[in-house]
């Protein structure tokens, strides 16, 4: 699988995540992803050749890794990062139409010329706040919600995080109970421990990246209801103000617009 992709389009989410966010993002790519490339795809990368029961009765080995490996812990690992990573392509949808309305009020000479070029815009990082603060908190539960189910899952699907070195089956078309073993049980327990810790501490970030983005939207409302209550004018007269000189600016930046000399 291509994660080099993933990486582009997280790394441009990146920009415009919180220091929390950023964190959670480093632990993704340096302790999930890399772990799952480099080491845990080359330890399970034998885990059907080397499963092997005590029976030489055809099919008796396949049913019995089937039963108690319905899917591999690569390819369930790999399908949790994919869920998780895939909640931030809103922040990054979200971003790219903003960038996009805004060239578009560039190029029409529309807006109050804050830009000096298409440059500028597509280098702008944009503030958690607005419609981009609700984008960016409901991918972060979309993380949690993903996470808690995967871990639920590999707990029920393999009973626990623990590699048994024994398993006995007594499957269809095993002629009786047989015992199978496991290869490199301890090594295999070993990563999965390691990327279960790394899924909880990407938990955590999450809550608490969460709980950071809510505390800063209280204050900021709190604070602008102090200024509401006490200037109860103040923000209606710097608004008209602010208004009359945006009038202004368009109106310059049009007739400069229409200034030019046509092709």
């Amino acid at each position: 699988m291509d994660w080099g992709s993933l990486q582009a389009i997280l790394g441009g989410v990146n920009r415009h995540s919180t220091s929390i966010g950023k964190i959670w993002l480093t632990v993704l790519f340096i302790f999930r992803i890399m772990i799952l490339v480099v080491a845990a795809e080359e330890v399970w990368g034998d885990e059907q050749d080397d499963f092997v029961c005590n029976t030489l009765q055809p099919g008796c080995r396949n049913v019995c890794y089937d039963h108690f490996f319905p899917i591999s812990h690569i390819r369930l690992w790999a399908l949790q990062l994919i869920f998780v990573s895939t909640p931030a392509l809103l922040v990054a949808m979200h971003v790219a139409y903003r960038r996009h309305e805004r060239t578009k009020k560039f190029i029409k000479g529309e807006g109050n010329c804050e830009y000096k070029d298409l440059e500028e815009i597509k280098k702008q990082r944009f503030h958690i706040e607005g419609p981009l603060w609700w984008t960016y908190t409901i991918s972060i539960l979309f993380r949690l919600i993903f996470e808690a189910a995967f871990m639920y899952a590999f707990y029920h699907m393999y009973h626990g995080y623990h590699m048994p070195r024994l398993l006995k089956c007594s499957a269809w078309p095993c002629p009786n109970v047989v015992d199978c073993f496991v290869s490199r049980p301890t090594e295999k327990t070993v990563f999965t421990i390691f990327m279960i810790v790394v899924s909880a501490i990407c938990i955590l970030l999450n809550v608490t990246e969460f709980g950071y983005l809510v505390a800063k939207s209280c204050i900021r409302r709190s604070r602008r209801a102090a200024t509401t209550r006490h200037h109860p004018n103040h923000e209606n007269k710097e608004e008209s103000k602010q208004n009359e000189m945006n009038e202004l600016i368009s109106d310059s930046c049009q007739n400069t617009v229409t200034g030019f000399p046509s092709s």
